[in-house]
């Protein structure tokens, strides 16, 4: 994060920075005043998103049978005594809209004789969620990017990655420090919205694509903007586990439609610890799942899909059939090994319920950012919908006039770099495998304390290596043309730089809480308590609680 004065008037400012091209990030394009120039940076290409690796659907009451506050209790219940109520009643109250929203722009959910077509998933207590077979994200992500790319006012910058975000020096967000390809240079605006997704590559066991790093939160966390909950990660109970494939997210919408978990002997097990079995909220299938795996000493559990209707399946899930049976699996005629891995960040940047954060002139949107509405455990479903409920909201952004220099740097200076990418390489690896042990799905304080001290001293070293001190000592105004490293090391510094911001962010809510609640499980205070039905709020270093607001 770099302070400097105000930069100088210039056409070719933007008076937003959207960063990151998920469906968060598109759809508040979208739905910014059509007036406003802005930039949308992708890190990758813009169709490779977590969005787009959503499979399960959207969650919206459209049925006679359901209704809003059916879907804001549920809701409620899910998040575990920390849900914001204004931001759960905004999100299922806007639902409709967004859905019809969607609708006009072409997505094609899926229908059931001219109706749209409903599933139910687990802790929901109506059938109410959307989908396009098992490709919802996708179907999302591609057609909010078709009408980004038809509207003249939105500019995807495609392999763009902001390093940190520009301040002036009464503190105001106006910028972001860009990293495209090999060039380092400083790009201007009146607002910057962070929505950049998750964090799930800190574990090493994640249904997360690998540009999932976090940065949005470290970000927010180096320019000293409030962060919220991050002790709150969700651990998918159903990850495909299988030599030479990622860990592929079986979606939940499976066990909805009827799909068993048993183990090697047949037997399901999740109703010995829980009444719902399949069906219980996916906090306690992951507990579940991981229990039984100690005390059984295996790898994986099985979920079998031929319990549901062979048509259904191939109808309903047609991407997971094509990936397993990609990888030699074919989930009609067996069922499929899994175990649980890292999914979704409840916690993340603290904002209003118009996406401004404690930093004049930032904003955070989707689930980079902390709105309220999952609490400490999402209900399946609600994801997409609050990229699209909160980014509707920036309808309504009203920037102040400010001058700016939407380049100020126009001429680069060439600067030459070195790194060691073995070694970030491992590291990353390694960090990984720190964390999915010590704040996986069962934390205690020993080993939270152990991984802390370990990646205080591994941020301490990576800080001080050649290229972190050269990108430190850039002036604010000039751009550089790195030399020495492709951008591919580049990004993968990047990247790492988040990585151990995060941890350390993880690590150390998940020990401040000493609690279980939702997400958040610490086998040596195995139960929830009532004094700790607040929030973890993190801002200049200091950990300290926030209580809910009033119903």
């Amino acid at each position: 994060m770099s302070d400097s004065a105000a930069p100088a008037a210039d056409s070719a400012a933007y008076d937003v920075i959207i960063v990151g091209a998920g469906a968060a990030g598109l759809y508040t394009g979208l739905c910014l005043p059509s007036h406003y120039r802005v930039a949308i940076l992708s890190k990758d290409l813009p169709q490779r998103s977590a969005s787009d690796w959503a499979q399960g659907g959207l969650a919206a009451v459209t049925a006679p049978d359901d209704s809003a506050d059916l879907h804001y209790a549920d809701t409620l219940q899910a998040g575990a005594g920390l849900c914001e109520p204004a931001a759960v009643r905004l999100l299922v109250e806007s639902a409709p809209h967004c859905v019809a929203s969607l609708l006009d722009l072409g997505v094609a959910f899926d229908r059931t004789n001219d109706h749209l077509a409903l599933t139910l998933e687990a802790a929901h207590s109506r059938h109410r969620v959307l989908h396009a077979a098992d490709t919802t994200g996708r179907a999302i992500v591609t057609t909010l990017l078709e009408q980004v790319l038809q509207r003249p006012n939105l500019e995807i910058l495609a392999q763009s990655l902001a390093v940190d975000l520009w301040r002036d020096c009464d503190g105001r967000c106006c910028g972001v420090l860009l990293l495209q390809g090999q060039q380092l240079r400083w790009l201007a605006a009146r607002a910057v919205i962070l929505a950049c997704g998750g964090g799930g590559q800190v574990f090493s066991q994640t249904t997360n694509p690998a540009l999932s790093t976090g940065d949005g939160v470290a970000l927010a966390g180096r320019a000293g903007a409030k962060l919220r909950d991050l002790e709150f990660f969700q651990f998918h109970p159903t990850a495909l586990v299988w030599p030479g494939a990622p860990r592929f997210l079986i979606s939940e919408a499976v066990r909805g439609e009827g799909a068993h978990v048993v183990d090697a002997q047949g037997d399901r097990f999740l109703f010995r610890y829980d009444d719902r079995g399949e069906l219980a909220p996916r906090d306690i299938v992951s507990r579940a799942i991981y229990r039984h795996l100690l005390e059984t000493g295996t790898e994986q559990v099985w979920l079998d899909l031929r319990p549901i209707p062979a048509a259904t399946v191939e109808h309903r899930f047609p991407n997971i059939l094509q990936k397993c049976r990609r990888w030699g699996l074919d989930p009609l005629q067996q069922p499929l090994p899994i175990a649980p891995a890292a999914h979704y960040w409840m916690g993340g940047i603290f904002t209003d319920l118009y996406g401004e954060t404690s930093c004049p002139g930032l904003y955070a949107v989707g689930e980079t950012a902390c709105t309220g509405v999952h609490g400490a455990n999402r209900l399946a479903s609600n994801s997409l919908l609050e990229c699209l409920v909160f980014g509707r909201q920036f309808q309504q952004l009203n920037l102040p006039s400010m001058q700016l220099d939407g380049d100020p740097s126009s001429s680069s200076q060439i600067l030459q770099v070195t790194g060691d990418r073995d070694r970030w390489q491992q590291q990353r690896q390694a960090l990984q495998d720190l964390v999915w042990k010590a704040a996986g799905i069962c934390r205690e304080a020993d080993r939270l304390q152990a991984a802390l001290a370990q990646v205080k001293a591994w941020q301490a070293d990576f800080e001080a290596d050649p290229l972190s001190q050269a990108i430190a000592a850039v002036p604010v105004g000039q751009a550089q043309q790195l030399e020495g490293l492709d951008a591919e090391a580049l990004r993968e510094w990047g990247e790492l730089r988040n990585l151990l911001a995060i941890a350390q962010l993880i690590l150390k809510s998940a020990d401040f809480r000493t609690e279980s609640r939702g997400g958040h499980y610490r086998s040596d205070y195995p139960q929830p308590d009532p004094a700790w039905q607040v929030h973890t709020d993190i801002q200049a270093g200091q950990w300290f609680t926030t209580a809910i607001a009033c119903q």
